[in-house]
């Protein structure tokens, strides 16, 4: 792509992800000149699109639908597998739920109610999609059923999704420069007409009509997510790009956007134990483990912290790696016995693990690094005792096999850790991404600290506040960055020309 700045754009895009690249798309097809700045370079570039495994969450009521999304569906696999359904009313549920009913509900309904059109027009710039197979569904007396309302997911990950839309932009003429960092907004009485851009050893003014930003949240800046987060937040592992720092939020605060959303709150997973700081592109999202709810975590107190089973993993993965994080030395063991290995998920078959096997429980506990083996083995005997064995186990519902008597309960899935060899894999706590941003009206218009629009400024990505309070439901980020992403693009260019 381009390797110097240009002057001037009708609609500038600061970042290079999925919601920047739908931002830029978007505007395009409206007849717009858009030019991208990534602050990455290009080998690093995409922000934590790169990282993702592609999951995204979006209403459909049938297979047709579904298939209208995958046309590549062949009958066999029809035949093999209950799609369901997942309706607007369940993702508005899901939403409510899971942030405890403090999500801002006129962004929800444009999230929700532009989830399938914003999936097809994806699909129109070339983004294939597939069902999550692995990861979603489990083959139960010979058919697949997915659960979760999670069933679609991009072919190729976070790649597959970064080329595809980058394909697409260069087929419409967009320019994307890399290793430009965007350094400030320039504004006048009337709002904002460009950006201030280090690129090369030199400063750029470049003018614009509009600026859409979309340069994800402060995930990776670790001073910000001590001081927003809390104390230990500097400790946490950072799963995706090194680059999310939060320029974009701050240099909208700076001239007077609205802060918006739950500043103290972020997406936070259970994380390979011994990963490095920031994410590697060549281990992708494998470092995860989400496999917990066939299984139980302790401590290094060797005791349990968490309801494993409180609910698919889809609605409690994205807030235990807080959990982890409050444990003593900032990990866990996740502890499976061979009724259940064959559910993991690929994850944890790669080579950069710290994993222990054994054949007793009482082997295995002395093998838990940094864990207190005689407590450890008594919280897995005392589990074991407390397992309702007369329920039946099944992966593919909530089973209600739970637990009796424990402090804390284990609600479904409770598995006894009787069959050996037993597996066990550490973990800590992997930051995704962080939920307190700007505020937006649902034309993606930042708004001030009047609550008033700021002319010629858009948002879109994590960066936006206001969608996401304590939890999230899987694969609403991608989700909402596409949607969010289309809609900035298209108020962008509407206001341009009605400016005219």
């Amino acid at each position: 792509m381009a390797k110097s700045l240009p002057n001037e754009a009708d609609v500038i895009v600061i970042g290079g992800g999925n919601a920047a690249l739908c931002a830029a798309l978007s505007a395009r097809e409206q007849g717009a000149s858009v030019l991208v700045l990534e602050r990455a370079p290009e080998n690093e570039a995409g922000g934590n699109t790169r990282f993702t495994a592609g999951a995204m969450r979006c209403v459909y009521e049938d297979i047709n639908d579904l298939h209208q999304l995958m046309p590549d569906l062949t009958e066999e696999e029809l035949s093999q597998t209950d799609f369901g359904s997942y309706t607007c009313d369940q993702f508005f549920d899901d939403m409510a739920r899971v942030t405890e009913y403090r999500c801002d509900p006129d962004l929800v309904e444009l999230l929700v109610r532009q989830s399938r059109d914003t999936m097809l027009w994806k699909k129109s710039k070339g983004v294939r999609f597939q069902p999550i197979w692995g990861r979603q569904a489990f083959k139960i007396d010979g058919r697949f059923k997915f659960w979760g309302g999670l069933t679609v997911e991009v072919w190729g990950g976070g790649q597959g999704l970064l080329d595809a839309l980058i394909t697409a932009a260069k087929k419409d003429d967009i320019v994307i420069c890399y290793d430009a960092r965007v350094l400030s907004l320039i504004t006048n009485a009337q709002g904002v007409t460009g950006v201030r851009v280090k690129k090369a050893g030199k400063i750029i003014d470049i003018q614009g009509r509009a600026v859409i930003t979309a340069s994800g949240g402060f995930q990776a800046n670790p001073e910000w997510r001590t001081r927003y987060l809390g104390p230990g937040w500097d400790l946490a592992k950072v799963r995706g790009s090194r680059y999310n720092t939060g320029d974009g939020i701050a240099m909208a605060l700076d001239i007077g956007a609205a802060a918006y959303g739950n500043w103290s709150g972020c997406h936070a997973v259970a994380w390979e134990r011994n990963s490095p700081e920031f994410g590697d592109l060549a281990v992708g999202d494998a470092y995860q483990k989400h496999s917990y709810p066939f299984g139980i975590m302790l401590n290094a107190n060797g005791n349990r912290f968490v309801d494993e089973g409180a609910d698919f993993r889809n609605y409690t993965y994205a807030k235990y790696g807080a959990r982890i994080l409050e444990q003593p030395g900032q990990f866990a063991w996740q502890i499976f016995d061979q009724k259940t290995i064959h559910l993991l998920r690929d994850e944890y078959r790669i080579r950069q693990k710290t994993k222990v096997s054994a054949n007793t429980l009482e082997e295995l506990a002395l093998m838990l690094d940094g864990v207190n083996s005689a407590k450890a083995l008594a919280s897995m005997q005392e589990y074991n005792k407390s397992v309702r064995l007369d329920i039946p186990f099944n992966p593919n519902v909530k089973d209600g096999r739970c637990t009796v008597g424990l402090d804390i309960p284990k609600s479904n899935w409770a598995n006894t850790l009787t069959e050996g060899p037993f597996e066990a894999y550490a973990v800590t706590c992997g930051i995704t991404f962080t939920f307190g941003g700007l505020r937006v009206n649902t034309s993606c218009k930042v708004l001030d600290t009047d609550l008033k629009p700021i002319n010629g400024l858009y948002a879109a990505g994590e960066l936006v506040g206001g969608l996401f309070y304590f939890n999230y439901p899987g694969g609403t980020g991608l989700m909402a960055g596409s949607v969010f992403g289309r809609q900035a693009g298209k108020s962008a260019v509407h206001d341009i020309k009605n400016s005219n």
